[in-house]
């Protein structure tokens, strides 16, 4: 296997130092909340400021992250081929075609979703599209910073929109300024904010490296790629996009990202809807945001997960490809058992003291549920990384919209009253059957897509011109 810059060992050392950022990131965005859940009392401007931060976030997820993922799967293979300088056109435009539809969506919708969403509050919906545009930028930064291997970088990038964020809330807390504007400024400053990093990325990009005996053969097929008709075979042939291979494994991503949006963040938008009111969205994104923090945390194994299994796809290291995937989801179970057991002890009264307004409404089993729920989440997020790597993104999309569509029609089908306990049943069980699904996937055997020898792509183009 080749070593690529450190091959096991860099994506261990990758996953602990993403770990500790991101772990970090985790808790200060939970303080964000209960910061900010004080300030406001836990009254309607808080449940605002929960219902935006839910429809932000499908949003940014859905039409971002595919792009990430794209650029870290893409980067890192070319990387474990030995071939450099990782063309960004078709990432980009993308990337751009997204924030564009995004636009043409909301600006003629601005009324609607002012008034009907939030409640006539314009500034939050201005939030809403700044801040939407602006995560654009950060997303497409961590997916360079992933495909890279630039995991510290990357810890640092969320890190700091994390800090960000939290010190709006801090400054409504203690009276430096006041009212829900504030705490929701807080939302789209962070994204800005953390692009400080950036520089530093581009000031280590051009350091010397040592590159794997393959990389003999980049000058080559890098060269058949910029010229000629046979250019788009040797580009495939390298690892690298044309536009049709980028956008399939982007549209296929979307649909997995709408998916776990739609289990992170629907049900607040669901039950909002068929409660008639967003009173209710305050309880239901405080009780699914324990799967929340959590999954932020293992967001950073997930992010060094995609280019060490795609470089070891590349390489033929089946049997530490699906070690990777036991070890990972073995972490997992012990820390899901681990939280359900402290929810079902102490939950109801860990959700009193740490946000307001809950006063004994949540359920020791409820929480607990909602705690194995977020296990088999992240065991999905193992699994379909795995899925992305061996080229199965379209299937993998096919299970995450089925779980996700069955999660939404049992949230507003109110067969059970309680609205809380009603999502945190229907995360458990939507997630459940998403595990289910992705296991049968990942036992299919791995789908090619990439040709196995760059020289022959470059002979053929050579041959064409």
């Amino acid at each position: 296997m080749t070593d690529r810059k450190g091959g096991t060992r860099s994506y261990g050392a990758g996953a602990r130092i993403l770990s500790i950022g991101i772990a970090s990131t985790g808790l200060v965005t939970f303080g964000y909340f209960t910061v900010a859940s004080h300030a406001l009392d836990g009254d309607a401007r808080y449940d605002r400021i929960a219902l935006l931060w839910s429809v932000l976030f499908v949003i940014v997820s859905v039409i971002y992250r595919p792009v990430e993922q794209l650029l870290s799967r893409t980067i890192a293979d070319r990387r474990a081929r030995g071939l450099s300088g990782h063309p960004l056109r078709v990432p980009i435009g993308i990337q751009g075609s997204f924030a564009l539809i995004f636009l043409a969506v909301v600006l003629p919708l601005r009324e609607t979703i002012t008034d009907q969403v939030f409640g006539g509050s314009e500034t939050t919906y201005w939030i809403l599209v700044g801040a939407t545009l602006a995560y654009g930028v950060s997303y497409f930064a961590r997916g360079w910073l992933a495909g890279h291997e630039r995991f510290g970088l990357y810890g640092l990038l969320v890190f700091i929109e994390a800090i960000a964020r939290f010190l709006f809330a801090v400054a409504a807390a203690i009276g430096i300024a006041t009212g829900e504007n504030v705490v929701a400024m807080g939302i789209v400053a962070a994204p800005c904010v953390s692009l400080l990093v950036i520089p530093a990325a581009f000031a280590h990009r051009n350091r010397p490296t040592v590159d794997p005996p393959e990389a003999a053969i980049a000058p080559a097929v890098d060269a058949a790629i910029e010229s000629g008709p046979g250019a788009e075979a040797a580009e495939a042939a390298a690892g690298d996009l044309t536009l049709r291979r980028g956008a399939g494994f982007a549209g296929a991503v979307f649909a997995v990202m709408l998916g776990e949006q739609t289990l992170l963040n629907g049900a607040v938008i669901a039950i909002t809807a068929s409660a008639g009111g967003i009173a209710v969205a305050g309880l239901v994104f405080n009780a699914l945001l324990i799967a929340r923090a959590p999954l932020q945390l293992f967001q950073a194994i997930q992010t060094s997960l995609l280019p060490h299994l795609a470089g070891l796809e590349v390489e033929g290291g089946q049997a530490a490809f699906s070690k990777t995937i036991r070890l990972t989801i073995t972490s997992i179970a012990a820390f899901a058992l681990g939280l359900a057991l402290v929810l079902l002890v102490a939950g109801p009264e860990l959700m009193d003291i740490l946000f307001a307004g809950s006063n004994g409404q949540y359920s020791r089993v409820g929480l607990a549920v909602v705690a194995v729920g977020m296990g088999w989440h992240l065991v999905a997020g193992t699994l379909n990384q795995a899925a992305l790597a061996r080229g199965r993104s379209g299937a993998a999309a096919v299970a995450w919209l089925i779980a996700a569509a069955l999660f939404i029609l049992w949230c507003v089908a109110e067969i059970v009253e309680d609205p809380v306990l009603r999502a945190e049943l229907g995360y458990f069980s939507a997630t459940a059957l998403l595990v289910l699904m992705l296991t049968l996937i990942y036992r299919l055997p791995a789908r090619s897509t990439q040709p196995a020898d760059p020289i022959q792509a470059e002979a053929a183009a050579a041959t064409e011109r």
